[in-house]
């Protein structure tokens, strides 16, 4: 656990966390290693982890009728990867697949969400972080979509 704690304090994701917290992760995570073409999870599973990338490359892929999976993102060492296990109902909104080899801290998102609901100052400090990161994450989406579609209505409302 103490090499897990020190991963996470090197990452500026995790940064101003109370040493409380920080020991709590640090006890909810683990090390897991993806080989390349390996999914990490697939849209519509249940999300039951969020991931820290401690090296290697992930892509962010969702499906679209009639092409396939597109790449609309890709994340790399120091990327948080998983936001879908904050909300219900807990299902991943697109696929994450191993580029190239692949290292990880894995977190449990189930104990995660339980301690949430019974402190709530872990909670907000949580949703603080993983809220930019679904800002960025839907943008990057939106971006892709413009992309692909160009001028046409793609339904993607406000």
């Amino acid at each position: 656990m103490n090499e897990l704690m020190e991963m996470l304090k090197d990452r500026p994701f995790f940064e101003g966390l109370s040493e409380a917290h920080m020991k709590l992760l640090a006890a909810c995570a683990a090390l897991r290693s993806f080989e390349p073409d390996v999914c990490l999870f697939r849209e519509h599973e249940p999300a039951e982890a969020f991931y820290l990338v401690r090296s290697g490359t992930v892509a962010l892929e969702s499906r679209l009728p009639g092409r396939g999976a597109r790449t609309f993102a890709t994340l790399g060492e120091g990327d948080m990867l998983g936001w879908s296990w904050l909300i219900p109902p807990y299902r991943w909104h697109y696929d994450a697949r191993a580029i190239t080899p692949v290292h990880t801290v894995h977190f449990d998102a189930a104990v995660l969400r339980d301690r949430m609901d019974h402190d709530p100052e872990l909670g907000y400090a949580l949703l603080k972080r993983f809220t930019g990161l679904i800002v960025e994450r839907l943008q990057a989406a939106r971006l892709q979509s413009l992309d692909i579609y160009g001028d046409a209505d793609v339904g993607l409302g406000g």
